[in-house]
């Protein structure tokens, strides 16, 4: 088997070689020819409705790790050559691209600014903000990431100074320096209600400080937001793995693809992230799905990056208004249409636009959608890989989108009107900069105008909200009257934890018991927010659906499948434990709301909460009721270690929950004596056995059905012990694998006794001299370095080389043949199977003709190498330079 598997790895290593020479796209209406950008045929693939051109190459572009476009169309390109495992400085920018007559085609550029692993960018007019990784001028390592905005304000295309830092640290240097951004923190989105979004990686951050001096720690990946002037920076969700960005709609419904957050299958989930929502990552998505948010759907392997949600009046109805999702793993940007579904929504996915190895996308407010590309830049980036695309519906005609500095109250208003969202927010944005007392008059009127569009009135009510503060809580609360504006009123009233103290709760109140699921989403996150706690009553009522049941004993819950159900008493859950109910929970517990309660309190860690669980318990005579109690107490018998950033879960986390690294408290003595004492007198002694085995408390009196795993200590990973451990390849992560080849310099001789053992010269010659039966390996390495080499082999169909695509004939007989093509003419075309078969097949026999997608390689064939073998293997062909 392996044999077969490394005969096949030589074969498709060849195909992955870049060939050179003139490349078009092509679209499914035909080939458009494109200046040279190193790409491939069938690299890129559209709908027939669409017009993708070049815009920008590798000479320009290399390795783009994301993009923004202007209102206006100006193209800021996040040029990122450390990539994801890179570690020296000094190899980034941002780079500034103009078409400055608007024809398609890239007329003047600039170095905008030096930022090393630009992973986020936002233009507001005079202002780009960025997320980046930071260095010590002392020493040289990564120091940290920080949110920035540079100016630009005499538009030479090049900031006028150093920048400014909005929030410093927002991931930990530690993991940074090990092993590069691969889990840091990614991309940024300004919504409509003027927040900036970032999308944080599962690395997490330790005291990440805004500029008002607030701090925050987060175990984890999620969702944080800060205001533009990088104050009031809040977590938005928690429990996310690898997300790279977001994508945000009208209504300020956000959407994310996470970036392969399985942690055991490397797959990709689309999710709907609702303020204050709970998705589960690695602790709680598996076995304790009752308590989490899941993502809508599990699409399979894949490696999520840039997102939007396209909103333009020129764009084809059936593209348009849907949340649009880069996936750098399968070169594809995907549509996900989702449709309403109680307080959330259900998905479907269909593929968009093909670029290899797609990395961001965004859209000017003239309708003009640029996507930038790594195209096989590698893990540690490439000077002659990527590119810049520009995308129009084929019908587009240019319409110039004004200067709004030079617009009036009147023009801007008019602006907010617009059917395109990106200029929308560029109105609104401007609009906060004129004299608060007129803009927001104009905002109001716009907000109350119902014959206005829904999307309209929304962000004319965030721009009144920004402008007014606490003036504009009166005019928020009566429209809360209206049902149109009823959840986007609720939404914009507590979105502000500043003016808190003076928004009236009544509104919300009332808003529980709305017909729409939605407005009690709001109403519910709102109550929460606001702090109040005669909400908690309230907020206790909130139902449980039946749904609400933990995953048998051993068995994994559904973490990918919508459950609109859950969701209400999920968010009544967090905003109990961000009011600390715990009075009013324990008081509940018994009643009806005894489920709801009991959930909220396995989350309050508080002497209060164990005495009054303690004192319940004694007090009721139900047995299940009795358990129940139980299973919360034993929940609370440890809690989440700090965080202080210097450890981390890995990439194949501990996802046994319910905490990764927990630790006793205060209360933890009384709780394990009484589980013990009720141990000992009771009949059940598999119930204590499973809750011991379960939560992993680890009190060995409970007994257990299997070994406890202590509490997880971070594992230091030493490369010398595991280098020849059969298998290795197969069982870490591809980052982890190509960390550790830039480690192990192999064994050349080693990696030549391989290649020859396998049979491998049978089909792949390393001498001219040879008869050329299969891809001629004599010259790889001074074609590809060893990253590349290693890459190739670990992900084959990252880059598949011009010349050696997958080539699927069917010819007359039902015969089907697949392979590449190695010679064509007129009246015949030769084809080369994957073991060195070659097939000569008349033209007049050929029924149909279909260049695939993947590699003929399957992913996996080096699974069952060590460490040191795939080395060896790879330094041995890193050397082969005839």
């Amino acid at each position: 088997m392996l044999k077969l598997s490394l005969s096949l790895l030589f074969a498709l290593l060849f195909y992955l070689l870049p060939i050179g020479g003139n490349t078009s796209y092509q679209s499914t209406s035909g080939k458009v020819p494109i200046t040279p950008v190193d790409s491939l045929p069938n690299a890129a693939k559209w709908p027939a409705e669409l017009a993708v051109t070049h815009f920008a190459g590798p000479d320009l572009t290399p390795s783009p790790a994301c993009l923004a476009v202007a209102p206006t169309g100006e193209v800021y390109v996040g040029v990122d050559m450390m990539g994801s495992l890179g570690k020296k400085p000094g190899l980034g920018r941002i780079v500034k691209l103009v078409d400055s007559n608007n024809d398609g085609k890239l007329d003047t550029h600039s170095t905008f600014a030096l930022v090393d692993n630009p992973r986020g960018i936002i233009v507001r007019g005079d202002q780009l903000f960025v997320l980046h990784t930071t260095f010590s001028t002392e020493t040289g390592i990564a120091s940290g990431m920080d949110l920035v905005v540079f100016e630009d304000k005499n538009r030479d295309g090049v900031a006028d100074g150093p920048s400014k830092p909005l929030i410093q640290n927002i991931s930990s240097p530690k993991f940074l320096q090990s092993r590069g951004t691969d889990h840091a923190t990614n991309g940024i989105r300004m919504g409509i209600d003027g927040w900036i979004y970032i999308a944080v990686g599962d690395f997490g951050f330790h005291d990440a400080v805004d500029r008002s001096g607030k701090k925050l720690t987060q175990l984890g990946g999620g969702i944080v937001r800060v205001r533009p002037d990088g104050t009031e920076m809040e977590v938005y969700t928690h429990g996310l793995r690898n997300i790279y960005d977001v994508a945000i709609d009208p209504f300020m419904n956000i959407f994310t693809r996470g970036n392969t957050n399985d942690g055991g299958g490397w797959n990709i989930r689309f999710s709907h992230q609702i303020q204050s929502g709970e998705y589960g990552y690695p602790v709680l998505f598996k076995h304790f799905t009752e308590e989490i948010i899941p993502a809508l759907v599990d699409v399979g392997g894949g490696s999520g990056t840039g997102a939007l949600f396209l909103d333009d009046p020129t764009w084809p109805e059936k593209y348009n208004q849907v949340p649009v999702m880069a996936d750098w793993g399968r070169s594809q940007l995907y549509i996900h249409r989702v449709q309403p579904n109680g307080p959330s929504y259900t998905q479907q996915e269909e593929e968009f636009i093909k670029l290899a190895q797609i990395t961001d996308v965004d859209i000017d407010a003239s309708g003009r959608m640029y996507l930038s590309a790594w195209d096989g830049a590698g893990y540690s980036g490439n000077p002659s890989k990527g590119f810049v695309v520009r995308a129009v519906p084929k019908n587009w005609k240019y319409q110039a989108f004004p200067d709004l500095k030079k617009a009036s109250i009147k023009q801007l208003t008019a602006a907010l009107q617009s059917g395109s969202g990106a200029a929308r927010l560029a109105a609104q944005q401007e609009l906060l900069t004129r004299p608060a007392k007129s803009a927001s008059a104009a905002a109001w009127k716009l907000t109350a105008d119902r014959t206005q569009p829904l999307a309209v009135r929304v962000a004319a009510l965030y721009t009144y909200t920004q402008l007014t503060g606490a003036g504009g809580i009166k005019n928020l609360a009566q429209l809360t009257e209206e049902p149109a504006m009823r959840e986007h009123a609720l939404r914009a009233l507590a979105d502000r934890q500043s003016v808190a103290a003076s928004v009236p709760v009544e509104p919300f109140l009332k808003a529980l018991n709305d017909s729409s699921p939605r407005v009690q989403s709001a109403a519910i996150i709102g109550l929460g927010r606001l702090g109040r706690q005669e909400a908690v009553q309230a907020l206790l009522s909130t139902p449980v659906p039946a749904s609400f049941v933990s995953p048998a004993p051993g068995t994994e819950g559904p973490h990918a499948t919508p459950n609109a159900a859950i969701i209400l008493p999920h968010l009544a859950v967090k905003a109990l434990v961000n009011l600390q109910a715990v009075d009013a929970c324990v008081q509940a517990i018994g009643t009806q709301n005894s489920a709801l309660a009991l959930w909220a309190l396995r989350y309050m860690h508080s002497s209060r909460a164990v005495e009054g669980l303690m004192r319940a318990y004694q007090s009721t005579q139900a047995e299940p009721l009795k358990k129940q109690i139980l299973a919360t107490l034993a929940r609370l018998y440890q809690q989440e270690a700090p965080y202080d950033g210097s450890w981390w879960w890995s990439t194949r986390p501990d996802t046994h929950g319910p905490y990764y690294k927990g630790i006793t408290w205060a209360s933890s003595p009384q709780i394990r004596n009484l589980l013990v004492q009720e141990a000992k007198n009771s009949t059940d002694a598999p119930f204590f056995r499973e809750l011991n085995s379960r939560l992993r408390l680890g009190i060995p009196e409970l007994g257990t059905d299997e070994p406890v795993v202590a509490a997880k200590e971070e594992v230091k990973v030493d490369l010398e012990k595991i280098k020849n451990k059969k298998g290795q390849v197969g069982e870490a992560s591809i980052e982890d694998v190509m960390l550790a080849m830039a480690k192990i310099p192999g064994d050349p001789a080693l990696g030549k006794k391989l290649f020859v053992s396998q049979g491998c010269p049978a089909c792949h010659s390393i001498d001219r001299g040879e008869t050329m039966k299969g891809p001629f390996m004599g010259q790889i390495g001074s074609i590809m370095n060893r990253e590349q080499i290693a890459e190739s082999i670990l992900k084959p169909n990252a880059s598949i080389s011009q010349g050696f695509a997958t080539v699927q004939i069917t010819a007359k007989g039902n015969k089907t043949y697949v392979g590449f093509v190695t010679e064509e003419a007129a009246d015949r075309l030769v084809l080369r199977d994957i073991t060195g078969q070659v097939y000569r097949i008349k033209a007049s026999d050929v029924v149909k003709r279909e260049e695939m997608e993947t590699s003929m390689m399957p992913a996996g064939l080096a699974n069952s190498l060590s460490y040191e073998e795939l080395a060896s293997l790879i330094t041995f062909l890193s050397q082969q330079k005839k």
